[in-house]
């Protein structure tokens, strides 16, 4: 079968396909093909060899995909699933614990569902149990066109916020307010356009996944009690430092977003999430904006295309059937 592997950690340039033998599920496990894979930024680190996790070459790609069930216990054949992997889900066939695979409702096809478990799940870990974002409250998010910007403004908005996206470009901007931003201000000169439209006050929340030099002025686009959600560093321009002070004088927080290393070492936590986000789906205010869909060998280019910074929502590699 295909694998989408990394054999050397010289950047996405270098990421091939391979022929690797299929899996052979554990008796706790669930056998599934794989349809679809959402393009994710810890799959760029990992091609550089910068993530975290440090697996030794040759590795398959792959945090989050969707795909149909071919045997194992908590599915029947043939159910349609999401799944999420630290790593390794970028294979036409896996084997993985059930407690990392969702039921998929009938109005997600295998496109959007590759696109749900990361973004959505760290944007509600974000959001809620880190931000404790309340209804009404304001929300600012940056790099609001791509990925896990676009499913911080669907969820936030689901939790009754006001979102405010922060782009670069007037195309990103149209993005953005189509899925779901209710403002959309400019990168250059963000803090002076969020005061105007908030009369002065602030935000509540600041989600960033960006970093780099915005980050003084999230903190000083805070109002009252306020909060900065660090979710990552995209911007690659060297991870920003605090001045307590600032925290102390204006009373607002800077809080941590590890959505993995809480999620997979809390037992049920992953399905807990998913049960809070599936009625949002049906509801209609959670819905994947896919930005482009690859073939197995153009994964290489996807990773580029976002290290490029020129992806518009979520990017997504097709491995077999009709995505």
């Amino acid at each position: 079968m295909r694998a989408i592997q990394v054999v050397t950690t010289t950047g996405p340039g270098d990421v091939v396909v391979n022929e690797v033998p299929e899996p052979t599920p554990a008796e706790h496990e669930v056998l599934v093909d794989v349809h679809t894979v959402g393009v994710s930024f810890p799959d760029l680190l990992l091609s550089r060899g910068e993530y975290q996790l440090r697996p030794d070459p040759p590795f398959t790609l792959g945090v989050d995909f969707a795909g149909t069930v071919v045997s194992g216990p908590g599915f029947a054949r043939g159910d349609r699933v999401a799944g999420v992997f630290a790593y390794g889900g970028a294979a036409e066939r896996v084997a993985m614990s059930p407690d990392y695979l969702f039921a998929l409702p009938e109005e997600i096809d295998f496109k959007a569902a590759a696109a749900l478990p990361m973004n959505y799940l760290t944007a509600l870990f974000a959001l809620e149990e880190r931000g404790g974002l309340r209804p009404d409250e304001t929300v600012l998010v940056h790099g609001a066109a791509g990925g896990v910007g676009t499913a911080s403004l669907q969820v936030a908005r689901a939790l009754g916020a006001r979102t405010i996206a922060v782009v670069s470009t007037e195309e990103k901007a149209a993005f953005a307010r189509a899925a779901g931003a209710h403002e959309t201000v400019l990168a250059e000169g963000f803090r002076d356009a969020v005061r105007e439209l908030t009369g002065g006050r602030g935000v509540d929340v600041v989600l960033d996944v960006v970093g780099g030099d915005s980050f003084t002025d999230s903190l000083r686009s805070l109002a009252p009690q306020g909060r900065v959600l660090v979710v990552g560093f995209a911007a690659g321009q060297g991870i920003p430092e605090v001045k307590v002070n600032r925290l102390l004088l204006n009373n607002v927080d800077v809080r941590g977003v590890g959505w993995g290393a809480y999620a997979f070492a809390t037992p049920g936590y992953l399905q807990q999430q998913w049960a809070r986000l599936l009625p949002m789906i049906t509801a209609g205010h959670v819905r994947p904006p896919i930005g482009k869909v690859y073939a197995a060998e153009e994964f290489a280019r996807a990773l580029q295309d976002m290290d490029d910074r020129a992806a518009l929502g979520k990017l997504v590699v097709r491995l077999r059937g009709a995505a």
